[in-house]
């Protein structure tokens, strides 16, 4: 996965509850065995016709919300099934980041994993931010900031991040990556503590 890096977008609004993985990705779409592919089918049954044909009034097929890379959303977003696919869909629609009051925890954990940095905050500021919807925001994860970019409005919101999580997304490394980093490390050790294993 790449690393992750500050920058700049506005926001996607969807304010939904309890959105579970078969509804961000549906599960018909689930043979596909790479990690691309699935951002054409993200939210598919809210977001096409029967027909195929796009629904007017959903969210993601508004002109003025496309090309945004972070979805602002309410509570226990991601919840139901720990398909990892959930996660792929959302990156590979072109998300970077979704902004939510609390995630399920399986995929809270899979978003870090494939380079989506999930962010949580507390109820009123994400209130502030869906009342103020074109609002373009910086996220700075080495700082861990959320910085509003409109010439009359200057706030900053901090989120919190386990920092293992936090490196593994600025390296651009999943737990296996940064296992391998120590590589060396581990021959060392066990070189020298061989003979205890005899």
């Amino acid at each position: 996965m790449k690393p992750f890096n500050k920058f700049e977008s506005k926001f996607i609004p969807f304010p939904f509850v309890n959105v579970d993985t078969d509804q961000i990705i549906p599960k018909q779409f689930l043979k596909l065995t790479q990690k691309t592919g699935f951002g054409k089918y993200l939210f598919y049954d809210w977001r096409y016709e029967e027909d195929g044909q796009p629904k007017k009034d959903f969210v993601l097929n508004k002109s003025q919300y496309f090309n945004r890379q972070i979805l602002l959303t309410l509570d226990n977003f991601g919840s139901g099934s720990s398909r990892e696919h959930a996660v792929w869909a959302l990156s590979d629609y072109g998300f970077k980041a979704i902004i939510s009051t609390s995630f399920a925890d399986i995929f809270y954990s899979n978003c870090i994993k494939n380079g989506l940095l999930p962010i949580t905050l507390p109820k009123p500021q994400i209130n502030y931010l869906f009342k103020n919807k074109d609002l373009s925001v910086e996220i700075d994860l080495d700082n861990q900031e959320i910085k509003l970019m409109e010439n009359s409005i200057h706030k900053k919101f901090k989120f919190q991040i386990d920092k293992s999580k936090k490196m593994m997304l600025i390296a651009g490394l999943d737990e296996i990556g940064m296992t391998l980093q120590l590589d060396s490390e581990i021959t060392k050790y066990e070189k020298n503590n061989i003979n205890c294993l005899v």
